[in-house]
């Protein structure tokens, strides 16, 4: 799967898994939680028949019933009795029931010398002289709330890992795809050109005489080859900006793709930008962004019908204001938030690079801002460009 062209459903899928880790860690620690509730009911419970015992002056082994008591309540926390002298009396919990005596025994050592290094013993009187002591570790249910926030951080962290190596790949892919796709779009910005210079020497081998007109157009379109390789020479490069006059610059874009394009598209500007409004830009590369714009609101319109560019300052941010807005078939509002991703198109033909470039030209070299400010389908779609005076 390309995470990038499907990063909803990856980002609903990591949601997913997080809220399923989420919700594990909650049961099985809300089950390990009641399973210490019980065991200190049972606890209490005890202390009580103990109390009762020990206050019952007609009981003659209080001690022993405690014992024999404990022992019988326990059965998960490790345990070992012994007399005052450590000698071992009896085991619970330690499952030793399969080994040998000898292999028991030194078992048994092992353990004894655990508990202690744990927890104090339970000293348990027997006579005025003589007592039994009861050593005991922490049981296995104490060890698994112990490490289990470590276990649980490692998944998450191993979790995180994986989402940031699938992200880094994808953005990875993201750029290849982006350079592999420049040249087709080279190729489709050349073709425009080339076409109309061969046009126009195919008309020049039929007149005898040249019109002065020809001989400008043919010009503008060698210049435009230039500019078109120039625009290239500036990706991936240090981008030098220079303060240029916005309204002329798009104004030139316009005259030169007015002859150019169907004699049903119109193309009107309405500028309220005070005269001489500077810019910093890369012309060869702002140039492409309009021109990119245009192309597209003209395959949306399908060579019939009016774009409308709009220019105009912010009162607050003095940011200048470029609104380009077409009549064309417009966007559906669940797509509006993938117009910029590479590889997305509504066109049967294209590589859908486009406004990834333009959003990158805008975003990375100039600092602004690009984005559809509306549409409405059937009615057409309005691009705005934010840009810093």
């Amino acid at each position: 799967m390309n995470v990038y062209q499907n990063k909803f459903r990856f980002k609903v899928a990591i949601v997913v898994v997080a809220f399923l880790i989420g919700f594990t860690s909650l049961y099985y620690t809300n089950t390990l939680v009641q399973k210490l509730v019980q065991r200190e009911k049972e606890q209490i419970n005890l202390f009580g028949k103990a109390l009762r015992y020990m206050l019952d002056k007609e009981n003659e082994e209080p001690s022993r019933f405690i014992l024999e008591e404990i022992v019988k309540v326990n059965t998960s926390i490790p345990t070992i009795a012994t007399d005052e002298d450590d000698n071992i009396l009896l085991d619970k919990n330690l499952h030793t029931e399969n080994m040998s005596n000898e292999e028991k025994q030194l078992y048994l050592e092992k353990e004894l010398l655990r508990m202690k290094a744990e927890f104090p013993p339970i000293k348990v009187a027997i006579s005025d002289t003589r007592y039994n002591l009861i050593y005991y570790r922490s049981s296995d249910l104490i060890y698994q709330l112990k490490y289990y926030p470590y276990a649980q951080l490692s998944v998450i962290a191993i979790f995180g890992l994986l989402t940031y190596l699938a992200f880094s790949y994808s953005r990875r892919a993201e750029q290849n795809r982006v350079w592999v796709g420049l040249a087709k779009e080279t190729a489709h910005q050349l073709g425009t050109p080339i076409s109309s210079l061969m046009a126009w020497v195919e008309y020049l081998k039929t007149e005898k005489k040249w019109d002065e007109s020809i001989l400008e157009e043919i010009t503008k379109d060698t210049n435009r080859l230039e500019i078109i390789a120039a625009r290239f020479s500036n990706i991936g490069s240090q981008t030098a900006l220079a303060k240029e006059n916005i309204s002329q610059v798009i104004q030139e874009i316009v005259e030169y793709l007015r002859p150019r394009l169907s004699s049903k598209i119109s193309i009107d500007i309405t500028n309220y930008l005070p005269n001489q409004t500077m810019v910093r830009l890369n012309r060869y590369l702002f140039e492409w962004v309009i021109e990119n714009l245009l192309k597209n609101a003209v395959d949306a319109m399908g060579g019939v019908g009016k774009i409308h560019i709009e220019m105009r300052m912010s009162v607050k941010e003095k940011n200048i204001f470029i609104d380009i807005s077409d009549t064309g078939k417009g966007i559906a509002p669940a797509k509006i938030k993938r117009v910029f991703d590479p590889g997305f198109t509504t066109k049967k033909r294209g590589w859908g690079l486009g406004l990834t470039l333009a959003k990158r030209i805008i975003e990375e070299y100039h600092n602004g801002k690009i984005f559809v400010k509306s549409s409405e389908i059937d009615k057409g779609t309005k691009f705005r460009i934010v840009l810093k005076p």
